[in-house]
C-alpha cells in the first residue's frame, strides 16, 4: 500500500469495473468516493444493493492459460486485482471455468471495499461528469441522465446493444433419474447437471422456442445484439442445428444411463455457495415469463423445474472508444478523465475488471505524477486496451471480448490451435514480468531520489 495523499478521486459506478478501479486507486494513496446510485435507483437487471453484482452468467470463463480468458485472469493476478481474490475466495465448482457464488461474491467485494480506511460509498446517482479527477464506470445499464451527459461531451451518439440473462432453477427440482452429472471430458468432475436430449426431444423443443412469444422492446429500439451473448431464441432462428451446434453441443459428455453422447444436452452450472442453484448455461431470453416456464420445461430432467429467476433482455450503453480513449483508458480530450468497464466496450466479467484495474492504476499515476501504464500489446491486457482505444475512430466498432485474435502474430508461426495459443500465453506472462520488473526499478530509482 502505498503512502497516503491528499488527492481526491472520484469513481462512477459500483459495478466490477468500478470496484477494482476504487481498490485500485486506494491502494496507492488517493483518497476515493465511490459513487453507487442502488439501491435508490435500481436497473432493471440488478437485484441488490451489492458492489460488483453480477446480473447474467455467474462464471468468470475458463480458468487455463490457453485460453483467453485464463490468460487475462492470470496477468490480473499479477497486477494485483482485488476482485479475482474475492472470486477465488467465492469459487463453485465450474470444471474448467472460475464460476462464482453470486452473493457471496458481491458480499466479499462490499465488505473490502467498505473496510478500505480511503474509500467512501456515496449511494447517490451522478447525472453529470464530475468537474475533477474521475474514473466513469457506469456500465452498460448508466443511467439515462448520465448516458446523456457522456454522449452529448463526447459529441457522438451513444451506441447500444441487447444483453440478457438465463434463468435460474433450484437444484432439488431437477429430476436426476434423467440428468446426470459430469463436465465435458471429465475435467473438473461432476460439475456441472446435464439435461440429455434425443433427436426427437431436440426437434420438439427447437419448435416451441421459435413458437414462443418474446417480450417486446420499445418502437424506437431496432434488434441489436452481441454475438457472444445471444437469446437462446436467436440462434434457434439461425437454423434448426444452430443450437445443436452452440449452447447445446452435446461434445464431451456421455449418458451413463445409454453409453453414448446425447444427440444434444442443456448444461446447468452451480449458481450460490449453497449448490442449491443452477443456471441454464448458454440460455439467456427475452422470451415472456410464461412461454419460458412452458418451453424450458421440455427439457428432459425439467419437466418439474423451480425457476427462481426467469431471463429477461435488458438495453446496454457502450460508446465509441477508438474516438474518446487512449490504451492508459484516459480520455483523449480530458487528462484528468479516465472510462473502464463495459461502458467502453469492454465485453464480459473480466474485460470489466481489466480495465477497471487500469484505470484506476492510471488515475492514481497521474494524481502522483507517475508515468501512467500502458501495457505490451504482446499481454492479453495490453492487447484489448489497444484494441479498444487504438485504430481509425470512424471505423465500425462493436464491444470485444479478450481473445487471442487480438494478440501480434508469433513469430515465428506456432502450427496447431492449442500450441498456439499456448504460445501466446507463454510470450504474454513473459512480457508482463518484464513490464513489472522494469516498473519495481523505476519505483526504487524514485525512491532513492526522494
Amino acid at each position: 500500500m502505498d503512502k497516503p495523499s491528499e488527492e481526491q478521486l472520484d469513481v462512477i459506478g459500483g459495478g466490477l469495473a468500478g470496484s477494482e478501479a476504487a481498490w485500485q486507486a486506494a491502494e496507492r494513496g488517493l483518497q476515493v468516493r465511490l459513487y453507487e446510485m442502488r439501491p435508490r435507483q435500481m436497473t432493471p437487471a440488478h437485484q441488490s444493493e451489492y458492489l460488483a453484482e453480477l446480473v447474467c452468467s455467474n462464471s468468470l470463463g475458463a480458468r487455463q492459460l490457453d485460453r483467453a480468458l485464463g490468460l487475462l485472469k492470470q496477468e490480473l493476478r499479477r497486477l494485483g486485482s482485488m476482485l479475482l481474490e474475492c472470486a477465488q475466495e467465492t469459487a463453485l465448482p465450474a470444471g474448467g471455468a472460475l464460476a462464482v457464488g453470486r452473493t457471496a461474491f458481491a458480499r466479499a467485494v462490499t465488505a473490502r471495499i467498505q473496510a478500505h480506511p480511503r474509500i467512501t460509498v456515496v449511494r447517490e446517482e451522478i447525472d453529470r461528469l464530475p468537474g475533477g479527477p474521475a474514473i466513469v464506470a457506469t456500465g452498460p445499464l448508466t443511467s439515462p441522465a448520465l448516458a446523456q451527459e457522456i454522449a452529448s461531451w463526447a459529441g457522438q451518439e451513444h451506441l447500444y446493444f441487447y444483453d440478457a440473462m438465463a434463468p435460474i432453477v433450484t437444484a432439488e427440482s431437477v429430476d436426476m433419474e434423467v440428468a446426470f452429472r459430469a463436465s465435458r471430458y471429465g475435467r473438473g468432475g461432476d460439475d456441472y447437471i446435464n439435461c440429455p436430449l434425443d433427436e426427437q426431444a431436440y426437434d420438439r423443443f427447437v419448435q416451441a422456442l421459435l413458437s414462443a412469444e418474446t417480450a417486446p422492446r420499445r418502437e424506437f429500439e431496432d434488434p441489436c445484439f452481441f454475438e457472444a451473448c445471444l437469446p437462446v431464441e436467436e440462434i434457434a432462428r439461425r437454423g434448426p442445428q444452430s443450437l445443436a451446434y452452440g449452447p447445446l453441443r452435446p461434445v464431451g459428455l456421455t449418458d451413463p444411463r445409454t453409453g453414448r453422447r446425447p444427440y444434444a444436452v442443456v448444461q446447468l452450472r452451480q449458481d450460490d455457495l449453497a449448490g442449491r442453484l443452477y443456471n441454464l448455461v448458454g440460455f439467456q431470453t427475452n422470451l415472456r415469463w410464461p412461454d419460458q416456464r412452458r418451453v424450458f420445461r421440455l427439457i428432459p430432467g425439467l419437466e418439474q423445474a423451480e425457476f427462481v429467476r426467469l431471463g429477461q433482455m435488458h438495453r446496454n450503453t457502450f460508446l465509441h472508444s477508438p474516438a474518446l480513449l487512449q490504451p492508459s483508458m484516459q480520455s483523449r480530450a480530458r487528462q484528468d478523465l479516465f472510462f473502464a468497464g463495459q461502458l467502453i466496450g469492454s465485453e464480459g466479467y473480466v474485460g470489466s475488471i481489466a480495465t477497471g484495474l487500469l484505470a484506476g492504476i492510471n488515475a492514481a499515476g497521474l494524481l502522483q505524477g507517475r508515468p501512467l501504464c500502458v501495457l505490451p500489446q504482446t499481454t492479453m491486457l495490453g492487447a484489448l486496451a489497444a484494441y479498444l482505444s487504438g485504430g481509425d475512430p470512424r471505423r465500425e466498432f462493436q464491444p470485444m471480448k479478450a481473445n487471442f485474435g487480438l494478440l501480434p502474430p508469433l513469430e515465428p508461426p506456432v502450427r496447431g490451435k492449442r500450441e498456439r495459443y499456448a504460445a501466446y500465453a507463454r510470450r504474454a506472462l513473459e512480457a508482463l514480468e518484464t513490464f513489472l520488473q522494469r516498473e519495481r526499478s523505476q519505483e526504487a530509482e524514485d525512491g532513492r531520489r526522494d
